[in-house]
């Protein structure tokens, strides 16, 4: 069989990451996954590889005490111990000729410690914080690289001749299909509903919901995500009667929140700004065939603007998400099924799988 050792820089969840998405779906692939650790106290790592999928193993990484290199002797010792307990694994599940699939330019610095056959290096991110010799070195030495927007193809370019573009995707089955129980979610909610999903990052900026939420006590505003305390918007938001703040939910759930919901909407975070990325709740909004009102920078031009609202200020955003109210859905919410269906997570699969037979990667 196959194999596939997938150095992750996100942990393994019950809300799938990008990384689990196409891990799950390389089919006739063996897959051993590493996660980061959680922190610098985190033991996850001596207790052994978990089973997710019949093909899949995780394992935690143990951590590091630093990811500067400017403390060098301790910053190469954390890499060479991390390298060992890789090989260990390796050597337990008699992995001899595998791909590298790597998703962090941190993980350059392991490269000279691995048997590898292959490289993959797969992009979803900007990586600011890093140094940018780690990244390009990264690109130039992968045999291939997936870029998960058109500005991160454009900076990766000049580092790889084999670069593709691997937008984020859908699990379009789960979000198309509606739900059967959307009557017992909500039921004292008698006026129109407008989702979010994700996520409450610190930098997540709510102050659009705020202002119509204010504005619209008739409308309710559903928050579906785990929400970080250090969010400035949060305190006011709760105390708001038409805000409803539910925390984290099972992925399986995330559908039956949306079905409830007559708009969608899509917000911005500071930290990110201009970024054409397209996040995965932008295709589960689209599989839904709701409407979909998302906030957008100044200058930023929509990448579905014949299905997505698009508001440049908190109060376009109120009239805007009016519009979506009134809509006429008969042949658009078809178009918006269209778009998620061309983006599930299936079909990204396929493309890699299909890019990586042809260099010989698989």
């Amino acid at each position: 069989m196959k194999q596939i050792v997938c150095l992750s820089n996100t942990p393994w969840r019950s809300i799938p990451s990008r990384t689990q998405q196409l891990m799950t779906r390389m089919k006739g692939v063996q897959v051993l996954f590493f996660e980061p650790a959680s922190g610098r106290r985190d033991r996850s790592w001596r207790k052994g590889g978990r089973r997710v999928r019949p093909e899949v193993t995780v394992y935690t990484l143990p951590p590091v005490s630093t990811q500067n290199e400017l403390y060098l002797p301790l910053f190469r010792m954390g890499q060479r111990k991390v390298a060992r307990f890789i090989n260990r694994q390796l050597d337990k599940h008699r992995f001899r000729s595998f791909l590298l699939w790597t998703t962090s330019p941190v993980h350059v610095h392991l490269l000279d410690h691995l048997s590898y056959d292959g490289l993959v290096y797969d992009c979803d991110r900007e990586w600011t914080e890093l140094p940018e010799l780690w990244e390009g070195t990264l690109a130039r030495t992968a045999d291939v690289v997936f870029a998960a927007s058109h500005e991160l193809l454009d900076e990766l370019s000049p580092c790889s001749a084999n670069i593709a573009l691997l937008p984020n995707g859908v699990h379009y089955s789960l979000f198309s299909h509606g739900s059967n129980t959307t009557e017992r979610l909500l039921p004292q909610v008698s006026g129109p509903i407008f989702c979010w999903t994700g996520t409450i990052h610190p930098d997540l900026n709510l102050s659009p919901v705020l202002h119509a939420a204010a504005q619209r006590p008739d409308w309710t505003f559903l928050l579906v995500g785990r929400p970080d305390e250090d969010n400035p918007y949060l305190s006011r938001l709760k105390r708001l009667p038409n805000v409803i703040l539910t925390g984290q939910r099972p992925l399986v759930e995330l559908p039956d929140y949306l079905a409830r919901s007559q708009v969608c909407i899509n917000l911005l975070r500071e930290d990110a700004p201009y970024s054409d990325i397209i996040p995965s709740r932008i295709y589960e909004y689209l599989s839904t065939g709701n409407p979909i009102v998302s906030m957008l920078w100044p200058d930023q031009v929509e990448q579905f603007p014949d299905v997505v609202y698009g508001a440049y200020t908190e109060q376009s955003f109120v009239e805007l998400c009016e519009r979506a109210l009134a809509e006429d859905r008969t042949w658009v919410a078809e178009r918006r099924r269209k778009y998620g269906a061309e983006a599930a997570w299936s079909r990204r699969a396929e493309d890699v799988l299909h890019i990586l037979n042809t260099v010989g990667l698989l």
